[in-house]
Parts: C-alpha cells; sequence; structure tokens
C-alpha cells in the first residue's frame, strides 16, 4: 500500500520551514513517515502504562526499559528507511504494551493509545497510521502540540544516548523511568501548558544524567580523550569507513581488522574516536575522512573501500556504491546488507571481504592534519591556565560553536562566524557543526589551541562541565561568564541538548540557521522571554552585539 500523504516537522530541513507532506527531505518516503508515527503513537500507549506502574513502585522489566529507547532512536531523522524493521518494532511494542497493561490489572477509561490493538499487516498498520500522526487532533491547542512535540523529539535525541550507553553496559533508572513518564504524559490531557513546559525542564535534567552516563560509559571503556593529531588525507591500501557514532562497533571492526592490512578511517560523528587511548593504540585507524554526513553522497561515490553506518546520519545510498555500504545496530535501508549483533558480538568479515575485494587507494596522499581530544578532563587538566589567561587579558572570550550541519543554506554562517572571530578568543567546538571550519588553522594563545574540539553531539556535556568548572573558577554563574552559545541544529539530538542547556537556566544562546518549525510562535515568545535565545543574524551583526 501506498500513502498519498505525510506530515513530519522533526528536523530543521523541513520544506519550507513548515512541514514535509509528501516525502521527507530527509529521504524517508510516506510509508516510512507513516509507520513511524505508528511506533511513537504505540510508545505513547507504552509510556501511559509504564507511568501507572512506576506510581505503583511497580518494577518494569529491562526489555521494555531498552525498547523504549531503541524504538525512539529509530525514528530519530536519517537513522532507519526500512519499512520491514518498522514492522517488527511495531509488533514488539504491542507485545510489550500488552504485557504492561497485564501488569497493571484492570483499568479503565484508559487513552486510545493504550486500547490500541495493532493489528497484522503492513498494509492495515499503514491504514491506521493515518490517526496516529502529529495533526491526528485537529482540535488540540497549537501550544499543547507544541510542548508534546518538543518533548517528544528530546526523548528521540536521548534514546540515542541512552542506547550508546546500554550496548556498553551502562543503565540509569532515572533515564529508564522518564522515558515512560515523558511519552505518557503527551497523552495525558489534563496537562496545562504550564506542566509540559516544566516537564521539558525535567526532561532536560534527565537528559543531562543520559549524556553524563554515556560519558562515564565511554572514558570507562576507552579512557579519557587527549588531544591527538589525525590524518585527513588517504594512504595506500584497503580501507573501511565507519560513520556514525558508535564507539563499541568502532573497536570491534578494529579487533576483527587488526593484522589484515586494512586502513580504518572514521567518518563525520566518529571523529573523535581518535582521542580514546583505547581506540588510537590500533595503528591501523589511520585517519578521518570526509566532511560532515550531508556529503557522504558526493564523497562516497566512486571510492574503492567498504563503508559501515553504525547509527545515524545515513543518507539514501546512490547505486553506485550501494554494494559496499553496510549498516549495523539501530539504522537501516531498503535492500542495504545488515549485520547484526549475536549474542552481543558482530561478525564483520563480509565488510572486511569486501573492502578487500576493492583494493583501497593506489597512492598516498599528501598528510594533512588536525586536531581533537579536547573533552573536559583535557580542558579542565588545564584550567589553571586558562584562568591565568583570561585575568591577564590573553583570553577576552570564549565561542561554543557547534552544534548539526546540514545542507540548507545559511550555514555558511559558522564558517564565516568562526573566522571573525578576534585572535584573543577561544572556540570550542562539537559535533558535526565543526565541519564548516575544523581544518582552518585558528593558531594558538600561548600553548593552547584557539579552536578546541570538545567531541561529538553528546559531548554537549563536556562543554557544561566545562563552563561550569570556569564559572566556579571564577565565583560565577554560567551566564556571567564571556561565553557565548552559538548552535546549528539539524535533528532531534540537537533538540534534546538544547533542552537540557535551557534547564540549566544558560541564556542567551544563539541558534540557527532557522527556527525549528514544532515551537509554535506563544511557546517560542516563552523561550525569547525566559531565556533570550535569539536567532542568528550575520557574524558582523551578531559579534558587535556579543563583544560589545
Amino acid at each position: 500500500m501506498k500513502l498519498d500523504s505525510m506530515f513530519c516537522y522533526q528536523c530543521e530541513q523541513t520544506i519550507g520551514s513548515k512541514g514535509c507532506t509528501k516525502a521527507g527531505n530527509c529521504g524517508k518516503n510516506a510509508e516510512v513517515a507513516g509507520l513511524q508515527d505508528l511506533l511513537i503513537y504505540q510508545l505513547k500507549g507504552i509510556g501511559y502504562c509504564g507511568m501507572k506502574l512506576i506510581e505503583k513502585e511497580h518494577e518494569i522489566d529491562d526489555e521494555a526499559s531498552r525498547f523504549m529507547a531503541d524504538a525512539s532512536f529509530a525514528t530519530l531523522t536519517n537513522v532507519n528507511f526500512d519499512d520491514e524493521r518498522f514492522v517488527e518494532y511495531l509488533k514488539k511494542a504491542d507485545e510489550i504494551k500488552k504485557r504492561l497493561r497485564q501488569s497493571l490489572g484492570d483499568i479503565s477509561n484508559v487513552p486510545k493509545e493504550v486500547s490500541y490493538e495493532l493489528p497484522e499487516t503492513e498494509e492495515a498498520m499503514l491504514i491506521d497510521s493515518k490517526k496516529a500522526g502529529i495533526m491526528y487532533d485537529e482540535n488540540l491547542n497549537p501550544d499543547i502540540r507544541s510542548l508534546r512535540e518538543m518533548l517528544i523529539y528530546g526523548m528521540k535525541g536521548m534514546g540515542a544516548y541512552a542506547h550508546h550507553a546500554q550496548v556498553l553496559g551502562y543503565r540509569s533508572k532515572e533515564v529508564d523511568e522518564f522515558f515512560f513518564k515523558g511519552f505518557g504524559a503527551t497523552i495525558d490531557d489534563s496537562l496545562t501548558i504550564d506542566d509540559l513546559f516544566e516537564l521539558n525542564m525535567e526532561f532536560g535534567k534527565a537528559n543531562l544524567e543520559c549524556m553524563r552516563l554515556l560519558d562515564e560509559a565511554n572514558t570507562h571503556s576507552y579512557g579519557n580523550p587527549v588531544p591527538t593529531e589525525v590524518l585527513i588525507t588517504m594512504k595506500k591500501g584497503p580501507f573501511i569507513i565507519v560513520s556514525g557514532h558508535d564507539l563499541r562497533d568502532l573497536k570491534e571492526l578494529l579487533e576483527q581488522t587488526e593484522g589484515k592490512g586494512i586502513n580504518i578511517y572514521t567518518h563525520g560523528e566518529m571523529l573523535p574516536a581518535h582521542g580514546y587511548p583505547e581506540l588510537k593504540k590500533y595503528k591501523h585507524l589511520v585517519g578521518n575522512f570526509g566532511g560532515a554526513w550531508q556529503n557522504q553522497q558526493k564523497e562516497f561515490d566512486g571510492i574503492q573501500g567498504a563503508i559501515l553506518m553504525t547509527t545515524n546520519c545515513l543518507q539514501k545510498p546512490r547505486d553506485s556504491y550501494k554494494d559496499r555500504i553496510y549498516t549495523t545496530s539501530i539504522v537501516g535501508y531498503p535492500e542495504i546488507k545488515h549485520i547484526k549483533s549475536e549474542d552481543n558480538k558482530k561478525d564483520f568479515s563480509q565488510i572486511i571481504e569486501k573492502a578487500l575485494e576493492l583494493g583501497g587507494t593506489q597512492e598516498d596522499e599528501p598528510e594533512k592534519k588536525i586536531l581533537v581530544g579536547f573533552g573536559h578532563n583535557t580542558v579542565i587538566g588545564v584550567a589553571d591556565k586558562v584562568i591565568d589567561a583570561v585575568k591577564k587579558g590573553a583570553i577576552k572570550h570564549f565561542f561554543l560553536i557547534g552544534g548539526c550541519d546540514g545542507a540548507r543554506p545559511g550555514r555558511n554562517y559558522y564558517t564565516e562566524f568562526a573566522q571573525k572571530t578576534p585572535e584573543d578568543t577561544i572556540i570550542l567546538t562539537l559535533a558535526c557543526g565543526k565541519y564548516r571550519f575544523n581544518k582552518l588553522d585558528f593558531g594558538n594563545i600561548g600553548d593552547l589551541p584557539r579552536l578546541l574540539d570538545v567531541g561529538q553531539c553528546n559531548d554537549a556535556y563536556s562543554a557544561i562541565k566545562i563552563a561550569l568548572a570556569l564559572a566556579d573558577a571564577f565565583e560565577c554563574t554560567v551566564n556571567d561568564l564571556p561565553l557565548t552559545m552559538i548552535l546549528s541544529w539539524y535533528e532531534q539530538k540537537a533538540v534534546c541538548i538544547l533542552i537540557t542547556l535551557l534547564s540549566l537556566g544558560i541564556k542567551g544562546i544563539r541558534l540557527g540557521p532557522t527556527l525549528p518549525a514544532f515551537i509554535s510562535p506563544n511557546v517560542l515568545q516563552v523561550l525569547i522571554d525566559k531565556f533570550d535565545i535569539k536567532p542568528i543574524s550575520t557574524p558582523d551583526d551578531d559579534l558587535k552585539v556579543i563583544l560589545g
């Protein structure tokens, strides 16, 4: 069955900054969008049941808790385009919902999302999806809808971070329980606008705990990142490019390729992997390939190597490299080879064989390197030098310029802004937005590079820790620091980070390249009044206002 319409406005590149109605600008079709809507509908029902069980101090089983994170993650932009996988998710959701309902015992007057019975066939699911979309309740107050959707998109982002922590064996009761509370709240008609606003702020604290947990999982598993030079040109020989965010997948691949003569390159958000001692010790982790996620179709076209997509940031593969791109974990695309986990391990032999068959790069390219590895442990470790430089006037201001990259015109703002920052300022950067300027030479202030790569998007936790450490040293609040946040957003992980920053009371954030379509005018005004959020304008004008 084909659907003739959809509605989605969860990402920054939604058509006309209003909503994708025929097909997603990300590449998903109306059928996948419909199945994703129905899955979120199911998660609301599961959330309601889980919330009631939590209120009764009933322990929820691990399978249900893990599913909430993984299913949320699966619906995040540019993660999974495979309708068959979503049918599997929907059937598992129905099984879990029935189990939780049974644990609750007799309950009456439940929301329709709780009593909904999933049909057997995909065709029937697609018919039902029409009543499960964002706009299925046309009479809903637009501000209520806006705050509910903001919460859902935040939880989609947190689902990604929770998943990465879970695969390393790290869980948090606070995070697990918030998925049930959050989704359950989105079908609670008794909650007012004020209630939902406060719930979003509560979510921000839960996501901070989730990012802290993932930071702990990564650093305990792979060590604290250290400043490391990373090759950004190609070496001779067979190779595999690893994209996404999952460090465990990279570690397993490094173990399985050791001694086989295959060069491993990171791509996109995997770049920070080079700073982790337990990953950088593998000599065949030789460098980083290409730029941000939105350039992958052009960059992967024609290369003689294999590609592994570990999590999100997948685009529709071109025919020219369909036979040498592989997916694993949550990510998926129809007709693309998928590597599953068996007994908590993955067998990467098929992608290894493909890389050897392709032959790889024929000659070494001239070497060029960039510097990564400035996590909170490193930066706080030299805090005395930073503080001294501020007191002496060598450092006048800090800029956090980071977030998601994307293809929409206007993102050159971030390149120009970074280039125009004065030489007595420090740039902290994280996530794939850094690819707009991370290969430029910004020089040093004393022994400290002016550009400090803090890591992946989830390493916003590192940036927060750095800011709090500076505020503590100067005996002030973060808002009193000479620090300005210039953020770019694309998908839902940026949403959860923004909510977390707001929940900490951080003000004056500049956001672009466009404002989220799912934020209603009234909700936007509250964010402006309460947190002084500003849209970006021009680099010159913004710098003039910031630096006074």
